[in-house]
């Protein structure tokens, strides 16, 4: 069983910044594609960063310049930079990644962190 654990959410004004962490644990023999997903209420869940083992990244239109995406495969951590900050980044941000692990390859999700931007 391979677990997802994200820290470092929580309130800061517009224009400021948080860096999300995302760690994984357990029988985990190599992390494939990673990524961070939102969902703010009311909405659908929506992918914000991806990226993959070898480091290629992807985001979505509304964060390009903003957030930067990072992971360290010796820790098995994801990281999400976050900068410049609006109201519209409010929700609730989950880690994503394909893990092959003792079972084979599988998605798992973390539990979501809180990001609240006030105006």
């Amino acid at each position: 069983q391979v677990q997802l654990v994200e820290s470092g959410g929580g309130l800061v004004q517009a224009g400021g910044s948080l860096r999300l962490s995302c760690a994984a644990s357990g029988r985990i023999f190599r992390m494939n594609n990673m990524g961070w997903y939102r969902q703010a209420p009311g909405k659908q869940r929506e992918l914000v960063a991806g990226i993959s083992r070898g480091g290629v990244t992807n985001y979505a239109d509304s964060v390009k310049g903003r957030f930067t995406i990072s992971r360290d495969n010796a820790k098995s951590t994801l990281y999400l930079q976050m900068n410049s900050l609006k109201p519209e980044d409010t929700a609730v941000y989950y880690c994503n990644a394909n893990v092959l692990g003792g079972a084979g390859p599988l998605d798992y999700w973390g539990q979501g962190t809180q990001v609240t931007v006030s105006s």
